[in-house]
């Protein structure tokens, strides 16, 4: 659920009408809601509160610091793929203590700013990984706390671009291998085993890979047990889906009750890693109408958003529900939304009945939270948008939109050479 709805036929950010924001700040612009953040994370805290947990945010689907700090202050870890994820985390207030480090290609500086950070865990995807982090655990004189990612080869049923868990993914170690793994991890000097991890994708629309995957986790921290290796923390990933269109994706709650029964009487604490589900649904990208275009065979509208502000049309075919930002009495057709960026591959929706909208009115793209601007780029030279948060009435600007200045503040002519 989320509060963007309309008034009147006007399109509502909580209290806040859309026209106002766009009036203050231009479009293309993200729009987040407040209260539907906080509805989300109080959601899993309430669906897992049987369990001692950790609920660690991943960052990489919406990585403003505005966001993590509204998380910081409600307790909530973080899930980092990457040392600048980790120094957006800590900016914001997150604790190190609840900073979980997965990734398949940690750097030796990455490696080196975690164990000064004292994070909680690295999830190890490997065996060069484990030795790499030993040995700059002991280059530091630290011991590092780890968890191996562990590949149960479980379908997660989503698209194959971000399904983790199957054996041909690059993702972790195969379950086949992961005790003689943990054995070698228990060997190493500078590392001490503290967990078991597995993610097996993203936007799972069903429990049931979820209960698959994990039952086979327990298998294998039912036999490390057996080894001595005492496991204080089983990571369950993220994942758990959103709706686009007609999904219907299961509550945490749905999730909590799968998965609990699996795991109350095992020792230690569950670490759950949602992304998507907390921000999906908690914000909209809003872009202007530019021109109306009709061909023998197509109907255009050209907007001023492109692929560059949100990729995940291009990239996945994702579907993103499209509304005009007013709502008037008048035809529909059907058409294809695109960008102004000079590829073939630009739109955010194919074939897509929509209101009859002019050039000069507005569309917002629902469920824009995840992915969206943490994905965009400088495609075409083209500033990246502004991102907005509205709490009740009030509203702040949280990342001004770039300038022309700024897409080449960081580049260099070098005169010797020219």
């Amino acid at each position: 659920m989320h509060f963007f709805t309309y008034k009147n036929g006007e399109l509502f950010a909580e209290d806040v009408p859309v026209r106002e924001l766009i009036n203050e700040f231009g479009t293309p612009l993200y729009i987040y809601s407040y209260g539907t953040l906080i509805r989300h994370i109080r959601a899993y805290e309430e669906a897992f509160c049987e369990v001692p947990h950790i609920i660690c945010y991943a960052v990489k689907a919406n990585s403003n610091l505005a966001i993590l700090r509204i998380f910081a202050e409600l307790g909530i870890g973080a899930d980092i793929v990457s040392g600048g994820e980790l120094f957006r985390a800590i900016k914001a207030g997150i604790k190190p203590h609840k900073i979980v480090f997965a990734g398949v290609g940690k750097t030796d500086e990455e490696i080196e700013y975690a164990l000064k950070n004292k994070i909680l865990m690295f999830n190890v995807e490997s065996e060069a990984e484990l030795y790499k982090i030993n040995e700059k655990a002991k280059s530091l004189k630290k011991i590092a706390y780890v968890a191996l990612r562990v590949n149960p080869d479980i379908d997660p049923k989503t698209h194959k671009y971000i399904a983790t868990g199957l054996k041909s993914s690059k993702f972790g170690i195969p379950i086949e291998k992961a005790l003689d793994y943990y054995k070698i991890a228990k060997s190493l000097k500078n590392i001490k085993v503290i967990g078991i991890h597995k993610h097996i994708g993203s936007q799972i629309t069903e429990t049931s890979a979820f209960v698959e995957a994990l039952n086979k986790i327990l298998s294998l921290y039912d036999r490390l047990s057996k080894e001595d290796l005492d496991i204080e923390y089983v990571d369950i990933g993220g994942g758990l889906g959103i709706t686009y269109k007609d999904e219907t994706p299961p509550h945490p709650k749905d999730l909590a009750d799968s998965l609990i029964p699996l795991i109350k009487n095992k020792k230690g604490k569950l670490i759950i890693e949602p992304g998507r589900s907390i921000v999906g649904n908690a914000g909209i990208l809003v872009t202007k109408v530019l021109y109306n275009k009709e061909t023998d065979t197509k109907n255009f509208f050209i907007v001023d958003a492109g692929m560059n502000d949100l990729i995940r049309p291009t990239l996945y075919g994702s579907y993103h529900d499209i509304q005009p930002v007013v709502i008037r009495k008048r035809p529909k057709l059907v058409a294809d939304v695109v960008g102004p960026i000079c590829e073939s591959g630009d739109f955010l929706a194919k074939d897509r009945e929509l209101e009859k909208v002019s050039a000069g009115e507005y569309l917002a793209v629902m469920s824009a939270g995840a992915y969206g601007f943490a994905m965009s780029s400088n495609y075409n030279s083209r500033p990246r948008a502004a991102e907005v948060l509205v709490k009740g009435d009030k509203y702040a600007l949280i990342r001004k939109r770039e300038t022309y200045k700024d897409l080449i503040k960081n580049e260099i002519i070098p005169e010797e050479l020219l």
